[in-house]
């Protein structure tokens, strides 16, 4: 596997991106962002190093210290660094995820490249470039040769400690004045999808106008640690600065919400009665929370969850105070786990008989169902709100179908989401029924220049025969942003990667890969009342998905597995489970077939 991008045979002429219209004279530029890889002799964000005291060096091993298809964490005394021997020879790379700081010396390594044990990102080990998702940043390589049968590694100081590095960008080279109504390439919404298309622009030598516009008063920051750590900050959740921003000529646009889109003109309409004109349009405007039916939807301190701000008001509102969770979601129940040691009472009312039981099958919902229960969570479930009831405005009763009443001082809506496109309605767009904006594997839409990715999207998944389908996932939007901006200049790419998400509750994670959606049987391995486990997801005779807790790095090996083309057979996975080989990964690698 060379990342979860390869070059695809012609679907259909892309145009590249240039100013005039004309071919992009950026065509030659190598893919993935291969201007300079971090090492210390190539070209990288950090300023050029001279002097010997920048730099430290360490005899770290013996040559027969590691096999081929090792690797280790060395300490260089500045700083560590992870040693890695594939094909007997070594090389030497930043040793945590810039991504979480996960240990990568934990995870998978496999045909050159390193997959996080966390949250399946993939570093090249020969560059340090990251080449599948999550994460914005790649790693920093050092020198490494051998003398005397000693490894010795020589690294740059300030690389050691940061352990990560941008890909070098391109500066914007067109004289636009910042208050003109036009951008070569607009896009709308500033999560991961939108922003991995910009910069991977600005890596792949795009000079013209990059225009990023949000409904966000924020800048960028990681949306799935907001149900998670309720009481942190936008800039504690920042992705990018807006001095980094700036310094790539990305601009952004805060509080602004697209209502219309004219397809003819190539403009969009906000709001606030901007008009922007593009080239190129990306929208990736995520999704908005399900509609509800029940009565009192004016009483306050009842919160969907959207922004760091929503966050802190459920945190502060709750403390000593009885919260209400309506609906069983990842977000809801991760904001249920989060105000245990919080609030005086945390109810949550659920239309399943289980939490997460179409995601992650009835048995193990249950299980982290009496996890939540063991941390005084109390469940109405198969079970909806007929009505808030306030006092002076304020919420102070939610009302079940069933009759019951809960004391509720706060209420957090977790119930799902349905896709924020609205404004695309009448613009020519091809929307389904459900409001997916349907593109094809290169993020392109029925409108030429009007690419969509992220939630929003009805894409086709190769695993699935190209079927179209809807993965809400935050890594598989860094993906397609990265897509539609190859798309952009003119490099069709198409996605080789497998879907990977997380949750976290009471300091446990959930790890889940794949794409299990009408999985028909569900394979347990290990302990479900330890919650420590692997669960395989199958269909017909074939592993699909997998979830696990407290097995790392399993889910990163059947990542790997997935992502090579190879097939996990159900039979196989029933006979270790009948050995009682639980979180054995070597099997993976033989009796994953072509």
């Amino acid at each position: 596997m060379g990342g979860c991008f390869s070059k695809p045979k012609p679907e259909k002429e892309v145009d590249g991106l240039s100013p005039n219209g004309k071919a992009s004279p950026f065509a030659d530029c190598r893919p993935n962002g291969a201007l300079g890889h971090g090492s210390d002799d190539d070209s990288t964000p950090l300023p050029p190093y001279h002097k010997p005291r920048d730099y430290v060096e360490a005899s770290v091993c013996h040559v027969k210290d590691l096999e081929n298809g090792q690797m280790r964490e060395v300490d260089l005394g500045s700083g560590r660094a992870l040693l890695i021997k594939e094909h007997g020879e070594f090389s030497a790379m930043g040793h945590k995820c810039p991504h979480y700081g996960a240990p990568l010396v934990k995870g998978v390594l496999s045909k050159g490249h390193v997959r996080c044990p966390w949250h399946g990102a993939c570093f090249n080990i020969a560059t340090g470039d990251l080449e599948d998702f999550p994460g914005l940043d790649s790693l920093p390589t050092f020198q490494v040769r051998v003398e005397k049968d000693k490894v010795i590694i020589r690294a740059n100081k300030q690389a050691l400690q940061s352990q990560r590095r941008s890909k070098p960008m391109s500066r914007c080279s067109a004289v636009i004045n910042s208050s003109t109504g036009f951008s070569h390439v607009l896009i709308i919404g500033s999560g991961p999808a939108g922003l991995v298309c910009a910069e991977t622009l600005r890596q792949e030598g795009f000079t013209d106008r990059i225009v990023m516009c949000t409904m966000d008063r924020h800048p960028p920051y990681d949306r799935t640690k907001l149900s998670k750590s309720l009481d942190s900050t936008a800039e504690q959740l920042r992705l990018r600065s807006m001095d980094f921003l700036q310094e790539h000529d990305i601009e952004l646009l805060t509080e602004k919400e697209a209502v219309a889109i004219d397809v003819k003109t190539r403009s969009v309409t906000f709001e606030d009665g901007l008009r922007m004109e593009y080239r190129k349009l990306f929208i990736a405007t995520g999704s908005k929370p399900i509609p509800m039916s029940f009565r009192g939807k004016d009483v306050r301190n009842v919160f969907h969850l959207r922004t760091p701000d929503d966050a802190n008001s459920i945190a502060r509102l709750a403390n000593n105070k009885n919260a209400v969770i309506v609906g069983t979601s990842f977000v809801g129940m991760e904001v249920a786990a989060a105000l245990t040691d919080k609030a005086h009472s945390v109810s949550v009312i659920g239309i399943e008989s289980v939490p997460f039981k179409k995601a992650l099958g009835e048995k193990v919902g249950k299980a982290i169902m009496k996890l939540f229960e063991a941390n005084r969570v109390k469940f109405y479930m198969l079970n909806e709100v007929s009505e808030m009831i306030g006092h002076h405005g304020q919420l102070k009763e939610v009302v079940l179908n069933s009759g019951k009443v809960l004391r509720a001082d706060v209420c957090v809506i977790g119930a799902g989401s349905v896709p924020a496109t609205g404004f695309v309605k009448q613009s020519g767009l091809h929307v389904d029924s459900k409001g997916f904006i349907t593109v094809n594997k290169m993020m392109q839409t029925n409108v030429d220049g009007v690419f969509a990715g992220g939630d929003v999207v009805m894409f086709p998944f190769p695993p699935r025969n190209n079927k179209k389908v809807n993965i809400p996932h935050w890594q598989m939007a860094h993906v397609h942003g990265r897509v539609a901006a190859l798309c952009m200049m003119g490099r069709a790419a198409e996605m080789k990667t497998v879907p990977y998400f997380w949750s976290a509750m009471f300091g446990k994670t959930i790890r889940y890969a794949g794409y299990g959606e009408g999985f028909d049987d569900v394979i347990i391995q290990g302990d479900l009342d330890e919650l420590r486990f692997v669960a395989f997801y199958t269909r017909s005779e074939e592993v699909v998905a997998v979830a696990s807790m407290n097995y790392d790095p399993i889910v990163s090996r059947v990542a790997e597995v997935l992502a090579s083309g190879k097939t996990i057979k159900k039979r196989d996975v029933e006979m270790l489970a009948r050995l009682g080989k639980t979180g054995d990964i070597s099997w993976l690698i033989d009796k994953g077939s072509q």
